[in-house]
Formats: structure tokens, sequence, C-alpha cells
């Protein structure tokens, strides 16, 4: 993997990227600049810049009906904007939602572009109906520190799945707002399913991804989780949804714990549910993780990326991993190392005339790596 291109257009360092799924080769980047540069990987220079706010800004989305509608959080505020109607340097925005007490690090759409995600450093989340244009739900009493991450389940319209700096990663039922399961890597059953020397820092959770709705019939209903430890766990949601048992919180969190104990190797537990640890003794990270992402070029979700603050970055073949639940092999999962110079803030992945990786690192500058 080589690095094909620099993205100049920030003033401080680069925050997060997004990837246009209808328009290969389209990159937004945000930036600590208050900023949001638009790039085309046809075109040499940035596109245009659009000036948010003063304020740092921590997370990009689309609205994933319509890519012209995009959602930008900084702050507590989430603010909304039509490109297309964006002329003469006025970035005025359609909406503005001001519902978090606490600075948001990341704001989600949902596959039905109805409802919107912003998670906080008081470990709230609030659910904004975009339709109504109104707050849906607010999820608390769940995290006890910073909730780092949330993603909509697309199989599952009314549930969503977060994790936090308290080491949690719970599922939600945000139609009645409350938890449905709770897993705490904290745990030292926990800990015990990835090998004790991996990293002395906590099982912090700082990023959590789920296949989009087209990734579904090859990757399954999973969800992959970025630890402070540098292990990331490819977990069946489906199998530990249904492994609960609703009548019984004993029960339940027995279940929690199997699961742990039945995930080396991706081995499936009595209760049916699987785990998969990818972590420094397959190549993996030594030091925390702090972004996932499935990969957009060529056969949508084939690999799964990774990026942490051992300053490299993991390509995994998802196939491989998948896999090897079935007959326990964890040889030759990861498909690429790549060794960089800074630690990794976030990336995306888009085609164009090639298969792009965009990292945005503790720079200003946002490098594209060429994968081959």
């Amino acid at each position: 993997m080589t690095e094909t291109r620099r993205l100049r257009g920030h003033k401080s360092t680069a925050t997060c990227c997004i990837a246009s799924r209808d328009r290969p080769g389209l990159v937004a980047t945000a930036a600590e600049d208050g900023c949001v540069c638009w790039f085309d990987m046809r075109c040499k220079d940035v596109k245009f810049v659009m000036d948010v706010g003063n304020e740092p800004i921590s997370s990009l989305c689309f609205n994933s009906g319509n890519e012209n509608i995009i959602y930008v959080s900084a702050g507590n505020e989430v603010k909304c904007f039509d490109v297309h109607m964006l002329a003469d340097n006025s970035w005025k925005p359609l909406e503005s939602y001001n519902y978090n007490k606490e600075e948001i690090n990341q704001v989600t759409c949902n596959s039905r572009s109805s409802f919107l995600a912003a998670a906080d450093d008081g470990g709230e989340i609030k659910i904004i109906d975009i339709r109504q244009k109104r707050i849906s739900k607010t999820l608390r009493s769940g995290h006890t520190s910073i909730c780092s991450s949330v993603q909509f389940i697309p199989w599952r319209p009314w549930e969503v799945i977060t994790g936090g700096l308290d080491s949690k990663l719970i599922t939600w039922d945000f139609s009645k707002g409350r938890p449905l399961k709770i897993v705490d890597f904290g745990l030292p059953d926990m800990r015990s399913g990835s090998n004790a020397g991996q990293c002395l820092n906590p099982a912090f959770v700082h990023s959590i991804k789920v296949p989009d709705v087209d990734m579904l019939d090859k990757l399954g209903k999973i969800c992959v989780v970025a630890r402070g430890d540098g292990v990331i766990d490819v977990i069946d949601m489906e199998s530990e949804l249904t492994a609960m048992k609703p009548k019984s919180s004993t029960k339940s969190r027995k279940g929690t714990q199997s699961a742990s104990k039945g995930s080396d190797g991706g081995v499936p537990d009595e209760n049916g549910t699987k785990w998969l640890h990818l972590d420094y003794t397959l190549g993996g990270h030594t030091a925390a993780v702090s972004c996932v992402a499935f990969s957009l070029f060529g056969e949508r979700g084939r690999f799964l990326v990774s990026g942490g603050n051992d300053k490299s970055v993991k390509v995994w073949d998802c196939s491989k991993c998948l896999d090897s639940w079935q007959i326990g092999d964890n040889n030759e999962l990861l498909h690429l190392n790549v060794n960089l110079s800074k630690k990794v803030n976030w990336l995306c992945t888009t085609p164009s005339e090639s298969d792009n990786l965009v990292i945005c690192d503790t720079t200003k500058v946002v490098k594209v790596y060429t994968i081959s």
C-alpha cells in the first residue's frame, strides 16, 4: 500500500472523515478548525471548504437517503446542511439541534433516514426525530462515563448499539429508552478472552461499527468493537441478542459471561453466541484502536480496516474472519499491515480509479493510500 495523495485544506488537526456511497471518490473531512473540506479523488485540490463554526468538529455523517444532506457535530450541537444550497460562502444550516448537554463524540443517521443519534461526554445518547425535527428519546443510566460511539442496528429498526469509556457495549431499545443488553469488557472474565499481556490500557470502547444494509448478506449481523487495550472484537450480535433470557436478568448476565469464555478463536459457546478476538497475536494492534470501518471498494465489506495509536493501519479479511467461527482457524486473518508516522484519529475508504484508504492522523494534512 502506498501513499498517493495528501489532502490539504485544514488549518489544524483533522478529526474525522466520511466517504460518499452514492458518489465514489467524494470525501468530506473535518478538523479542529471548525471546517469541513470536500475532496473529489479525481481532482487535485479541495473542491470547497465549509466554515461551520469556531469549535472543533467531532463527527460527520450523511443522511442515509440523501447524501446532499450532511450532519456535523461540534461542541454539544448538531448542524444539518444541504450541500446543494451552499453558495457564496453562506454556511447557514438547515437545522440545528441543541439537545445534548455535553460535548458530542459521534453522530449517526439510521438507514431509513428517520432518526439521528448523538452520543456525548455525559454518557447520554440523544435520539432525534429528523422528520418531526424534535427530540425523540434520551438514552441514559447505561454508561457511567463518556459515550464515545453509537450505531443504529439496520436489521433491528428500533435498536442502537453504543460503546463508552466505561468499557461497556450497550444495546438499547430506543423506542422504550432502555438497555436490552450490556457487555462489560472491564470484567476479569471478559479480559481473559484475549491474551493477558495484550496491553495495560483499559478495554475502553473507542469505536464500533455494524455492516450497512447491503453488506448483511455477506457479513451477517455482526458488530465490530475497537478497544483501548488494542483488541478488536467481532461479535455475532444476533446470536448474542437471541441468547438473552428476558425473564431472568441473572441468566442474562450469565449468558454475557459465558459468551466471553466461549470467545477464544471464535468458537460458539453453549448459548450459541460467537465472538472473535483480533489481537496482537494475530498481527493486530499493540495500542488503543481508535477507529474501525468496512471497505467500500470492490466487494463492499470484504475488508475490515482498523487504525490505532500504535501508528498503524490493519486490513483484515472479513470472509476469513467469519470462516474462523466455523473452523477455529485464526491464520491469515490479517490481509495487510501499514506502518504510519502518526497516530490515527479516523479513517474511511472510497473507490475511485483505485481503491483508496483515507486517513486522518494527528496532523492537519489528510493522507490517501492506494490499496493494490
